[in-house]
């Protein structure tokens, strides 16, 4: 599983012109989900998107997580991170995660951060989407499941 966290100061998903999900302050998350991903994966990443510390204190450190600053969280799928671009011109997406399985994962993901108590609005899965964000900083971090990583370097 893969993620590319933003730290926003507002974002927002748009499809076939109506806005599907938005949020003030808080962290735009674009989620793939690879073959392989499950249950640990989903739990790891959802425990790690609430609890990075991305947002300022008053010193002006990044010592607060979204959920310390009460933000929001937007969820959008994103199918192209599991792309393989290591070869040729054309990615490959062999990584990602089979369509109905992904879309269940994807819902876990989202169910897992509202049990935390983070309001999370979502875009449509598998949709075109127009994304929408204000990236406060900019600060953006790349996340991929230490199980995921793990399993392909060896380790």
């Amino acid at each position: 599983m893969k993620a590319v966290l933003q730290r926003a100061a507002s974002a927002s998903v748009t499809v076939d012109g109506r806005v599907a999900g938005s949020i003030g302050q808080g962290i735009l998350v674009l989620l793939g989900v690879e073959r392989g991903d499950g249950a640990a994966d989903i739990e790891w990443m959802a425990r790690k998107v609430a609890e990075i510390r991305m947002f300022q204190d008053g010193a002006g450190k990044m010592n607060l997580s979204v959920e310390d600053i009460g933000g929001e969280v937007l969820v959008v799928s994103q199918f192209t991170l599991c792309a393989d671009c290591r070869k040729g011109r054309r990615p490959g997406f062999s990584r990602a995660c089979d369509p109905e399985l992904a879309e269940k994962l994807y819902e876990e993901f989202v169910g897992a951060l509202r049990r935390r108590g983070l309001r999370v609005e979502t875009g449509m899965f598998a949709a075109m989407m127009d994304v929408a964000l204000v990236n406060a900083g900019p600060v953006t971090f790349l996340l991929e499941s230490p199980n995921k990583v793990s399993k392909e370097d060896g380790s």
